[in-house]
């Protein structure tokens, strides 16, 4: 099996398992296989874990798994401003709620972006806690939309530290990435650009009030590609974030879409996860997928620059 044949099955199977295939881990398994074989909690946890996947063969865990998988700090992730700052009461509205989520200890979940290496290999990059540790989250419908973990905190640091002068910020969420950026002395405003007025409504009323730096935060409703197509071009952005998807499944068209529009803004683009969702395309065009190679060329005629080492496949020659 090729690297990129390997790396599509392991996040497959890693994939599956976290979403309820497989039984969480828990303290009871991990304290007992950690006693009974004399190993110490963390490599208690990838032996579960590749168990768990199906995985016996060695040379899979040890260039995937124990590569994957950290403990995380709790003190340090509970430490972040955001979560310092912020209280979060149960509120609803329409199909939305704000609520408090916790992870048990040793419940495995994503932390940052794919891991790349020399060699080609993707290595999903997850995380546990040693005890239970809550988060906030927006759920929609009872499902789980909008959170900030470890993973959110992560994988839009680079986002916060490039931010600067006006910035427009696609997709609200739960207000972390707008909280960091109007943190920041070189940043003179926010404007965040979101479609639901429920979402809008909850954090206008429950969070925005608690922000130090509120004063700096405008929230526009609009659809995000069409401000981008009408309003953008004209609206003195220094920097522009875009985080309107769940996840990569669902966020490479959005993320193709929003793509095109890089040139005639001028300003910098940054995307939330833009490694994985160009790792999606990547790994979908290798495959010969009719799909990804159509996204792949998408991507290569939008013209646009696309920052991480991820897209350095990316050749017309690969799609003719």
């Amino acid at each position: 099996m090729n690297v990129s044949d390997m790396n599509l099955r392991v996040l497959q199977i890693m994939s599956m398992a976290l979403s309820g295939w497989a039984r969480q881990i828990d303290a009871a398994d991990v304290q007992t296989l950690a006693r009974e074989c004399g190993v110490d909690e963390r490599e208690a946890v990838i032996q579960l874990f590749a168990a768990q996947c199906g995985v016996e063969d060695r040379e899979k865990i040890e260039r995937y798994f124990r590569l994957s998988i950290e403990k995380v700090d709790a003190d340090a992730f509970l430490r972040n401003p955001y979560l310092q700052t912020v209280r979060f009461p149960r509120k609803t509205r329409g199909r939305w709620k704000l609520d408090t989520m916790k992870y048990q200890p040793y419940e495995l979940f994503v932390r940052d972006e794919l891991l790349m290496m020399p060699d080609g290999r993707e290595i999903p990059r997850l995380g546990y806690f040693d005890r239970e540790t809550a988060y906030p989250a927006v759920l929609e419908d009872g499902r789980e939309w909008m959170t900030v973990t470890p993973n959110e905190i992560a994988t839009m640091e680079e986002a916060v530290r490039r931010a600067n002068g006006h910035v427009v910020a696609m997709g609200l969420g739960l207000g972390y990435f707008a909280f960091r950026a109007s943190e920041k002395p070189e940043v003179a405003r926010v404007t965040v650009v979101e479609r639901d007025p429920d979402v809008i409504a909850l954090f206008q009323e429950e969070l925005l009030p608690q922000f130090p730096n509120g004063e700096k935060i405008t929230v526009v409703q609009d659809d995000a590609f069409t401000f981008a197509e009408k309003r953008l071009p004209d609206f003195g952005a220094d920097f522009v974030f875009v985080d309107l998807w769940h996840d990569t499944a669902d966020g490479a068209e959005m993320y193709l879409r929003m793509k095109k529009f890089e040139r005639r803004i001028g300003a910098p683009f940054a995307y939330w996860i833009e490694p994985s969702i160009v790792a999606l395309i990547r790994g979908l065009a290798h495959d010969d997928a009719e799909t990804g190679r159509a996204w792949a060329e998408r991507l290569l005629k939008s013209g646009a620059r696309v920052e991480d080492a991820a897209a350095d496949w990316l050749t017309f020659d690969m799609i003719r």
